[in-house]
């Protein structure tokens, strides 16, 4: 009985010890305001406006020390809107990022589930839409997958993101159609990154097949012999680099991506150019501002936006934002699901707050 006794309390001691190593954190952010567009379809609106400066979501992140440098990892995340309460894509309730995998210290981590492309990763932290903490200052339609909205992640994806060896890493990604057409669906992608005290970059390449870009928010009512809104493309070869250098309390940032869109024997490119700038007055103001032009298929789209970020504290912050955009001739402008309007011209001026936990 003494033997049977010890091996017991044996057991709940290692059981416990095993539970210390383990954590999970439940995160999450909320973001709402007022916003003016001065153009949709013809008329200006005021709307409430949600996930501005991020993402409205709530998520679990777990780890479990498996020892000797090895790590089990989880991460489960919903994207939702403020405004509503409504998830952000319906009837998917985890649908930002919903994976799991190991972790190691000396080699990079495996994951698997789905998951979110490395031009998400690394390319859309070195934009103006994420360092000048506006959602509506991604690029027309967010081809370039720099937003993680509900056509963007990749199903049924494996994600490999080595160590970081003297200031690199490198990924690679593939996403399976689960059909018996191997084809079919299938994702595959690359990234290399570096960063060195202020110094970072990123550069990512994807070939993807049987994509769904939005592009009718761009304002296109047709596009390769189809209606915008039912458009697939058949090939997508997402590319881009970026860098960001910090100059004291000066943050400087460029960042170009190149889309290729292929569908039944057509071929078209969308590009966009995208540069800016953050000055951190005090430790609790940031503004910052930049300006971006996008093309594809004749059309152009121009971009400026400033805005003014204020630190109540580390979890909560006042924000007021002005966006302008000019597009070309015979293109109506549209800031990225603000809606669009019936002219070349469009402002929008938005303020509100964010909360994250």
């Amino acid at each position: 009985m003494k033997h049977i006794i010890a091996a017991g309390l044996t057991a709940i001691c290692a059981t416990t010890g095993a539970w210390a190593q383990s954590s999970v954190t439940l995160y999450g952010s909320l973001d709402a305001g007022i916003a003016y567009v001065s153009n949709v379809g013809g008329s200006s609106k005021w709307m409430m406006e949600q996930g501005n400066t991020q993402p409205d979501r709530w998520g679990l992140k777990g780890v479990e020390d498996l020892g000797g440098g090895l790590k089990a990892v989880f991460q489960l995340e919903n994207g939702f809107y403020t405004n509503t309460g409504a998830m952000a894509k319906a009837g998917t309730l985890f649908n930002r990022q919903a994976y799991v995998g190991l972790s190691s210290d000396t080699i990079g981590t495996v994951t698997l589930g789905h998951q979110t492309p490395f031009s998400f990763d690394v390319l859309g932290p070195l934009s103006n839409a994420y360092l000048a903490a506006s959602w509506y200052a991604f690029h027309p339609g967010n081809i370039d997958s720099l937003a993680d909205t509900g056509v963007v992640p990749y199903d049924n994806s494996m994600k490999f993101r080595s160590a970081n060896f003297g200031g690199f890493t490198v990924g690679a990604m593939m996403g399976l159609g689960n059909t018996t057409n191997f084809a079919t669906g299938k994702t595959l992608s690359f990234a290399l990154t570096y960063a060195n005290g202020p110094f970072k970059a990123g550069a990512t390449y994807a070939a993807e097949n049987d994509r769904t870009p939005s592009i009718v928010t761009t304002g296109l009512g047709t596009f390769q012999g189809v209606a915008a809104a039912n458009y697939v493309a058949d090939k997508v070869q997402n590319m881009g680099a970026g860098a960001s250098y910090q100059f004291g309390k000066l943050l400087v940032h460029a960042l170009y991506t190149r889309v290729k869109l292929e569908s039944a024997g057509y071929s078209d490119t969308y590009q966009s150019y995208d540069a800016g700038a953050n000055y951190q007055f005090t430790p609790f103001n940031t503004v910052a501002g930049g300006a971006a032009t996008t093309t594809l298929a004749g059309h152009r789209w121009t971009q400026f936006m400033i805005g003014d970020n204020y630190s109540l504290s580390k979890s909560t912050q006042l924000y007021v934002n002005a966006l302008y955009m000019r597009a070309g001739s015979n293109t109506d402008a549209a800031f990225f699901t603000a809606g669009v309007s019936n002219g070349r011209n469009q402002t929008i001026l938005l303020s509100g707050i964010h909360h994250s936990f």
